[in-house]
C-alpha cells in the first residue's frame, strides 16, 4: 500500500550514475541501511544494461529493497516491472500512456513526471499515485532534462492536484532541500548527490534531517 511518507527520500539510480570505484549494489545497500524511503531503478544512456543483464541486476536490487522493506520502482520499463513483480513504475510524458497499462498494473505504485502547468493539462492522473515535479535546479543526471522550473512550481501544481503527493527532482542537494520542502513537496528525489557521494551513509542521513 502506497504511503506518501515513502517519498521523503527517494533515491533514483542506475549503473550510469555510479563511480567506477564501486557498484550499484554496494551504493544501494549503504543507502538503504542509512534510511532511504524509496528506490527507483533508472537504467539509461549509452552504457545502460539491456535484456537479461538489466533484468538480472533489477532482481538483485529488488531483493535488496525487499530486505529493507523499501518500495522498488522501475523507470519507464513496464514489461520489466511486470516480469519481476516490482512495487511500481515511474513514467515520463513521452512514455507509454498510464491508462494503457494501469489496468494490468493494479495494486502497484504509479508515478508520473510533470514539469509544468502545460504538462499537467495534458496528463490524466486517474491512476497516478504521485507526481515527480522538476527539474528544480540545473541537473547533469538527466541529459534530456527540461529547463529548471524552480521550487515555486510545487505550489503552482499543488493548486491543481490538491492532496496528490508531489516529489521534487532535479539538481537537489542537501543545502537546497529545506527550501523545496518549505514550498510544499512531500519529498525529494535524489540521484547524483547520493550515488556519487564519498560517504553515502552520511549523505543520506543529512538529507533525512532536512526533509523531516
Amino acid at each position: 500500500m502506497f504511503d506518501k511518507q515513502q517519498l521523503k527520500l527517494y533515491f533514483i539510480c542506475g549503473t550510469q550514475d555510479i563511480p567506477e570505484v564501486t557498484t550499484i549494489q554496494h551504493v544501494l545497500k549503504e543507502a538503504l541501511s542509512a534510511g532511504i524511503t524509496m528506490f527507483q531503478f533508472r537504467e539509461k544512456g549509452a552504457t545502460a544494461l539491456r535484456g537479461n543483464d538489466k533484468e538480472k541486476l533489477a532482481i538483485e536490487l529488488l531483493e535488496l529493497c525487499r530486505a529493507y522493506n523499501v518500495p522498488f520502482i522501475v523507470n519507464d520499463d513496464i514489461e520489466l516491472a511486470r516480469k519481476i513483480d516490482a512495487d511500481g513504475v515511474h513514467v515520463g510524458q513521452d512514455d507509454q500512456s498510464v491508462n494503457v497499462f494501469a489496468t494490468q498494473f493494479q495494486d502497484k505504485i504509479i508515478g508520473l513526471s510533470i514539469s509544468d502547468e502545460d504538462e499537467y493539462q495534458q496528463s490524466d492522473l486517474t491512476h497516478v499515485d504521485y507526481i515527480g515535479v522538476g527539474p528544480m535546479y540545473q541537473t547533469s543526471s538527466k541529459k534530456d532534462a527540461n529547463a529548471p522550473v524552480g521550487p515555486s512550481m510545487i505550489p503552482t501544481l499543488r493548486a491543481h492536484v490538491g492532496d496528490l503527493p508531489i516529489v521534487a527532482i532535479g539538481g537537489i542537494q542537501i543545502d537546497n532541500t529545506n527550501t523545496i520542502m518549505q514550498h510544499g513537496a512531500d519529498g525529494v528525489s535524489v540521484i547524483s548527490a547520493i550515488a556519487q557521494s564519498s560517504s553515502v551513509s552520511n549523505t543520506v542521513r543529512q538529507f533525512l534531517q532536512t526533509v523531516e
